[in-house]
């Protein structure tokens, strides 16, 4: 099982970024290995903020009628687990033994959910931000896509 990070949707949903294509073929490699691609309410979280925030400030544009159209497409094409409740009490002992600060608490909790459900990998194109985790295993799209061995 691979967890989809939020930066694998938000390039996805965009046709003229530069990692458009990356994201897509990524997508689309693991799906023709059967590999069965995940997703948790924290991406979905993520993912409504960058598609309701103005292209200006690096988001997506959308209304949020569009953008709840969109996160019910997303929804129907990936695995989505729920949360439970030992997410919290694991993410307050992974954010204190692997010092997540700021912004790397949310990735503390992806790890975390990712230990809870049994996923053992994340496509991002944030690998350095995952490099403290040992126990989950990055792909990076553009190597996949490149039919790089994972």
């Amino acid at each position: 099982m691979i967890l989809l990070d939020t930066n694998i949707l938000a390039r996805s949903a965009q046709p003229g970024h530069s990692q458009y294509q990356s994201a897509i073929v990524a997508i689309d490699t693991l799906r023709l290995r059967n590999e069965t691609l995940c997703l948790v309410p924290q991406v979905l979280y993520e993912y409504w903020v960058v598609a309701t925030r103005p292209v200006e400030q690096n988001g997506l544009g959308m209304t949020a009628a569009e953008a709840a159209v969109d996160l019910v497409v997303v929804v129907q094409r990936f695995h989505l687990y729920r949360d439970e409740r030992a997410i919290f009490d694991g993410w307050q002992k992974v954010v204190l033994r692997h010092q997540g600060l700021g912004k790397n608490a949310h990735d503390a909790r992806l790890v975390v959910a990712m230990e809870r459900h049994g996923i053992s990998h994340i496509l991002t194109f944030n690998t350095a931000d995952f490099s403290r985790y040992p126990q989950i295993q990055i792909l990076d799209p553009k190597q996949v896509a490149a039919g790089i061995p994972t």
